[in-house]
C-alpha cells in the first residue's frame, strides 16, 4: 500500500473551526523539518477511541506525518496566540513550540484538537528553537495516560516521534515531537490575549466559540452563565486533584484550560510524603503553587478570566463586577462541599455529620506530622488489615482509626460494601516521582522497557500490582524530586 492510499484510509476526519475566529487568535505557520522521524511510542488504543486506523498510522514512514515533515490532508496549521500571568505576572505569549493542525471529529462526532508539540520556532516563539527533548515528551504521554486511568480530565498523548536531532538545553539532548490530543487548547489566557487588545467584538466571538464548543448546556451569550460553568468545571478538576495527590506545579493561566482538562506536564509530580505545602518545581521558590494552595490559585486565575469578561457581562463595568465578584463568591463554599464530599468518599463515609469536616482534617494533620504517605494510607484505610500496615503503626495515626471505626459503626453498612467502594476512589498505584524519573532516563538511553512496564502498570491504578516496588514510596534518603519547566 503506497502513502497516498495509507493517508486517505488513516481515518482522520478534519475540521478547521478554530481558524473561523477572528486572526487575533493565531497565525498560520509550518513545522520545521526534521532529519530521521522515528516513532518512540503510538497510543493504539487512543487513536482506536478516535476512529483512526493504528495499523496504518503506526507504520514507520507515518513518523513523517508526526513530526511535521509531511502534513495531513486536511490538515491546517497554526499557532494560537495567547497571554497568561506567569507566577502572577502578566505576559504575551502563544505558542512557542506548538502548532495546532486542526480538529480531528470522533466516530461520535466531538471534536479534538490535534497539536504538535516540538516541532520548531513560530511566530511566538520569543527566541526559543521551538523544539522539545525526548524526557519531558515521554513525561507528558506517561502522566496524561496516568491521569486518564485514574478518571481524572486530561489532554492524552498519540504519539511520541523521536527527531533524529539533539537540542540544547542544560546539556545536549535528544529531539522529540509529541502529539497532543485535546478537547481544546482554549485557556484563561486566550481571553486575556483579547482583554489586553481590547477588542471586544473578538472577545465576544471566542466566548460564543468556546460556550457551544464545551458548554453545549448554556445560552452562549449569556457570559456569567458562560463564567459560572467554567467555574464549576475548574472546581471538579482541583478536587480530582486533590484526590490524587496531584500537584501541578504551575498554575499560570495560560495552563488553565477552559475545557477543564489538565494540561501541560511540565514540572508536575505526586505526593509521597503528606505535605500540604509540596513543592517540585525548581522556580517555584515562595510555593504559589504548593499542593495546598491549588484551589486558591484556580480562584486567582478565574478572578483574571472574570476581568476579561467584564465587557461582555454588563455594559456598565461597576454593575459588571459586582456581578462577576457575587458570583466569585460562591467559588469557596462550593469548593469546600464538594472537596468534603470527595474527602468523605475516600475514608468511607456515605453518610454526613457536622462534624466530618474537622474529623477529616484532624487525618490530614496527623499524617502531616507523621510523613505518612498519601496514597498509601488512604489504600490502607480501604483494607481490613489497615491497623497492620505501616501507616497506621504510628500511634497518631492509630488512634485516629479508633475514632474512624466508630465512625463507621454509626453508618449501619456493611464493611465490605464501604471497602469496595474506597477502593474505586483510592488508587494503589500513583506514577511514584522516582520510579517516572528511572523509566525517563533509560528512555533517554535508549532502552523504554521501563517505561512500558510503569505505563502498563499505571493502566489498572486502582489494582494492587504484582510487583510492590509500584506502590512504594521512594527509598529513604532520596534527594528531594525536583522538575523543571520549558523542557
Amino acid at each position: 500500500m503506497q502513502g497516498e492510499e495509507r493517508r486517505e484510509l488513516a481515518g482522520w476526519k478534519w475540521n478547521q473551526t478554530y481558524s473561523q475566529l477572528p486572526e487575533l487568535f493565531f497565525q498560520r505557520c509550518l513545522p520545521s523539518p526534521v532529519r530521521a522521524p522515528r516513532f518512540l511510542i503510538f497510543n493504539r488504543s487512543l487513536a482506536q477511541e478516535l476512529g483512526l486506523k493504528p495499523d496504518l498510522l503506526e507504520q514507520p514512514e507515518m513518523a513523517e506525518y508526526f513530526t511535521g515533515n509531511q502534513i495531513f490532508p486536511g490538515a491546517d496549521p497554526l499557532a494560537q496566540a495567547y497571554a497568561g500571568h506567569q507566577f502572577g505576572h502578566f505576559n504575551g505569549l502563544g505558542d512557542g513550540r506548538a502548532i495546532l493542525l486542526g480538529e480531528h471529529q470522533d466516530p461520535s462526532g466531538k471534536k479534538w484538537d490535534i497539536q504538535l508539540k516540538g516541532p520548531g520556532r513560530t511566530p511566538y516563539s520569543r527566541g526559543g528553537d521551538g523544539r522539545a527533548a525526548v524526557a519531558p515528551m515521554l513525561r507528558e504521554y506517561l502522566i496524561s495516560e496516568a491521569m486518564q486511568a485514574l478518571g481524572i480530565p486530561t489532554t492524552r498523548s498519540l504519539a511520541v516521534t523521536a527527531t533524529g536531532e539533539n537540542i540544547q538545553r542544560q546539556t545536549l539532548q535528544a529531539g522529540a515531537v509529541l502529539t497532543r490530543v485535546a478537547a481544546s487548547h482554549i485557556r484563561v489566557g486566550s481571553f486575556q490575549w483579547a482583554a489586553a487588545h481590547q477588542d471586544t467584538p473578538a472577545l465576544k466571538a471566542l466566548m460564543k466559540y468556546t460556550a457551544l464548543r464545551h458548554f453545549p448546556e448554556i445560552d452562549p451569550e449569556d457570559a456569567l452563565g458562560f463564567l459560572s460553568a467554567v467555574m464549576e468545571r475548574q472546581i471538579d478538576l482541583i478536587v480530582h486533584w486533590m484526590r490524587v495527590g496531584f500537584v501541578h506545579g504551575v498554575m499560570n493561566t495560560d495552563n488553565m484550560a477552559l475545557s477543564g482538562e489538565t494540561i501541560d506536564y511540565g514540572p508536575c509530580a505526586f505526593l509521597d510524603a503528606y505535605d500540604s505545602k509540596s513543592v517540585f518545581s525548581s522556580i517555584d521558590h515562595a510555593g504559589r503553587y504548593a499542593f495546598g494552595h491549588q484551589s486558591h490559585i484556580a480562584r486567582w486565575n478565574l478572578a483574571r478570566f472574570a476581568e476579561t469578561l467584564l465587557p461582555l457581562i454588563h455594559p456598565d463595568r461597576p454593575a459588571a463586577v459586582e456581578a462577576a465578584t457575587m458570583l466569585l463568591e460562591t467559588y469557596d463554599p462550593l469548593f469546600q462541599e464538594r472537596w468534603l464530599a470527595m474527602m468523605r468518599k475516600k475514608i468511607g463515609l456515605q453518610t454526613e455529620e457536622k462534624t466530618d469536616k474537622n474529623f477529616i482534617e484532624d487525618l490530614l494533620d496527623r499524617m502531616e506530622k507523621s510523613g505518612a504517605d498519601y496514597t498509601q494510607t488512604f489504600r490502607a484505610l480501604s483494607e481490613e488489615s489497615a491497623l497492620e500496615s505501616s501507616p497506621f503503626s504510628q500511634s497518631l495515626l492509630s488512634d485516629w482509626h479508633s475514632l474512624w471505626q466508630q465512625r463507621q459503626a454509626r453508618q449501619n453498612a456493611e464493611p465490605n460494601q464501604i471497602s469496595d467502594a474506597m477502593k474505586q476512589i483510592n488508587p494503589a498505584v500513583i506514577p511514584r516521582n522516582h520510579l517516572v524519573e528511572n523509566a525517563l532516563q533509560s528512555g533517554e538511553k535508549g532502552d523504554l522497557s521501563p517505561f512500558h512496564e510503569l505505563l502498563q502498570v499505571l493502566a489498572t491504578p486502582y489494582e494492587i500490582p504484582c510487583d510492590p516496588i509500584y506502590t512504594q514510596a521512594a527509598p529513604i534518603g532520596s534527594e528531594k524530586y525536583v522538575t523543571y519547566c520549558g523542557t
